[in-house]
């Protein structure tokens, strides 16, 4: 048996998905759709912003381990590292304003 304040919540949820869908297609008539370029742009800068701090965590990861001569423990870990800012600045640049 569910209470009044879990029905409430949901109706809440359902209504505020209701007026983002509003709103989305507002501005969608609005401002129309991206050109094709715009879009393509988006997905080099998408891979760029993940490529790069990868590639520099790979580049510092066997700096150290040639320097500690610990086999691949940098180089692993700082890809790792580099993939996850990569993929945040990602999803920062996917969610921002245009």
């Amino acid at each position: 048996m569910s209470n009044g304040t879990e029905d409430n919540g949901k109706q809440d949820g359902l209504y505020r998905s209701v007026e983002q869908r509003a709103e989305r297609q507002a501005r969608w008539e609005r401002e129309g759709e991206r050109p094709l370029w715009q879009n393509l742009s988006m997905i080099g800068a998408l891979g760029w912003l993940i490529v790069t701090p990868t590639l520099i965590g790979a580049l510092i990861g066997r700096w150290l381990d040639g320097i500690y001569g610990q086999g691949v423990f940098w180089t692993g870990s700082l890809i790792f590292l580099g993939a996850a800012v990569g993929f945040y600045l990602a999803w920062q640049r996917m969610h921002s304003d245009r």
